[in-house]
């Protein structure tokens, strides 16, 4: 999905500093929400979390339960990215999304156990 398409006011409420929430689905269906830093490549349509693979939300995409919902919320301007998560432990893909967090965040503290959560987005929702 290309993202850029969605214009200059949906990039920019993804390149301020907001936090977002990340909701995932526990094995007996019930959500599993947390809030986390995201960044979204626009061209690739791809958001990118940084944290654990000991997390509860990477367990459970491990464990097979990709389908993933990302929210990020200023006032009256939302918008939800909805999408398949797989689990990235690559050293260079961790460094990029590092790289990326740092760009939208700050400096992530260290963690040997990182992975990236590698959203492929299929829907958008919003008002942005």
């Amino acid at each position: 999905m290309n993202l850029s398409e969605r214009g200059t006011d949906f990039a920019e409420f993804w390149r301020e500093r907001h936090l977002c929430t990340l909701t995932t689905v526990r094995p007996d269906g019930t959500p599993h929400v947390v809030p986390v830093g995201a960044t979204l490549d626009l061209e690739n349509g791809i958001v990118r979390v940084i944290t654990s693979r000991r997390s509860h939300k990477a367990r459970l995409i491990a464990a097979g339960a990709p389908n993933v919902a990302l929210c990020q919320v200023d006032g009256r301007r939302w918008s939800t990215l909805v999408g398949v998560a797989t689990i990235r432990t690559g050293r260079e893909e961790v460094a990029d999304a590092e790289r990326r967090y740092a760009a939208r965040y700050r400096e992530p503290r260290p963690n040997p156990d990182r992975v990236v959560l590698e959203i492929q987005v299929t829907r958008v929702l919003g008002t942005v």
